[in-house]
């Protein structure tokens, strides 16, 4: 099993009893030994030193002398759901994509700056050199500036169609693609930026990755110009397709924060603020109930230059906003703790804020929801405010 793939961090000792064929062989078994088993650093910041003990595998690209000393087991903690806790129980539905309810066959789009997209053969190179040990070197150059834009058009609405314009049964909707032909050629005029110093230009769109990247942005510029109406609904998944806190039950031997406004018993600490971010929410008196989505299985799904993925928020919590009638009438609120800004994450974010939110919203089977992106955790609790919280009234 240690040469095939098994993914286990818990192995300590080998022992080899048969011969092996080459070197590599030795240095892959020996490596199914090398795996951590804790990320947990020490007050230095650094990793504390594992060790495996290694028998009957002949090897010397690797000094062998020293042994290690054993380390102290963690205590393992249970972090679950509890039953005495069921009135902080937390829903949320179980999205798998995202599909248009069209009620009048006409579609529009809104572009702003993110439906910018910038074509560079840096990306995606479209030249390569063929230097054959025998004969002349040649260039190769894709045959894509022979295509029209019309064409380029054609192909990013047919990719838009087939991806995003879909009835509950998965059947795509011929009769919308005049409409999206003529968005993608306006989106091609106003959006696309080649990079002309080193010669990209707009028939590299027909590429599978560009193409996505292209249908994903006249997608959101589409969303954004039917806020407000009931268009954009979830795709549950068919089975198990409401999710809670309920189903929460892992261990760790990381350190933990006790809580006492959420479901679960605990809040696992994987980075340090998850602890500081779970104080300042029992220290408000407008949170009802929050929960770490860890154990949850709560993923907004979304794509990023035409691979599908599927983006985990940090936490769930329950607030009295601004427009809350009583405790039957919260905002569930998704909250995000941002580190550096990448273009990946903007477009996790991108799809919270613009396909996950208005969709569950429109659908409506678990009441509201937003989402909040946070930079600085000092600031966290009054952003939280700010953005959706009025006067705090007394008793609520």
């Amino acid at each position: 099993m240690l040469t095939e793939g098994w993914d286990a961090n818990t192995v300590t000792h080998i022992l080899g009893i048969r011969a092996f064929g080459t070197q590599l062989l030795c240095e892959q078994v020996v490596g199914r030994a090398l795996r951590r088993a804790s990320y947990d650093t020490n007050p230095d910041g650094l990793f504390e030193p594992e060790y495996a003990e290694v028998l009957g595998v002949p090897f010397t690209f690797l000094a062998t002398t020293g042994k290690g000393k054993v380390r102290a087991r963690k205590p393992v903690l249970v972090v679950r759901s509890l039953p005495e806790r069921s009135n902080l129980r937390i829903e949320f539905p179980r999205v798998v994509g995202y599909r248009f309810e069209m009620p009048k066959e006409r579609i529009e789009a809104t572009f702003d700056e993110r439906s910018i997209l910038e074509l560079s053969t840096r990306d995606v190179p479209t030249k390569t050199e063929l230097d054959p040990i025998v004969g002349e070197m040649k260039l190769l150059d894709l045959p894509l500036r022979e295509h029209r834009l019309n064409t380029v058009a054609f192909a990013i609405a047919k990719r838009t169609l087939d991806n995003y314009f879909r009835d509950p049964e998965g059947q795509a909707k011929p009769w919308l693609f005049p409409q999206l032909v003529t968005i993608s050629r306006r989106w091609i005029d106003e959006c696309v930026e080649p990079y002309l110093g080193d010669g990209a230009f707009p028939q590299m769109l027909l590429l599978a990755e560009w193409s996505h990247a292209a249908a994903e942005k006249i997608h959101r510029a589409i969303t954004n110009a039917t806020k407000g109406e009931r268009r954009l609904v979830p795709t549950l998944r068919a089975y198990d397709s409401i999710g809670s806190t309920d189903d929460v039950y892992f261990e760790t031997t990381k350190t933990t924060y006790d809580t006492t406004k959420s479901h679960v018993n605990r809040v696992a600490q994987d980075s340090g603020w998850e602890t500081e971010l779970a104080a300042k929410l029992e220290d408000m008196p407008e949170v009802v109930s929050y929960v770490k989505n860890q154990g949850l299985n709560l993923k907004i799904p979304y794509s990023y230059e035409g691979r599908a993925a599927n983006y985990v928020p940090d936490f769930l919590i329950q607030i009295r906003d601004r427009h809350s009638t009583g405790d039957d009438d919260l905002l569930t609120l998704l909250l995000e703790v941002s580190g550096e800004a990448k273009k990946e994450k903007q477009a996790k974010v991108a799809a919270a804020n613009d396909l996950w939110i208005p969709a569950v919203n429109n659908w409506g089977g678990l009441g509201r929801g937003a989402f909040l992106e946070v930079t600085h955790m000092e600031n966290a609790a009054d952003l939280i405010r700010s953005r959706y919280l009025g006067p705090v009234v007394a008793g609520r």
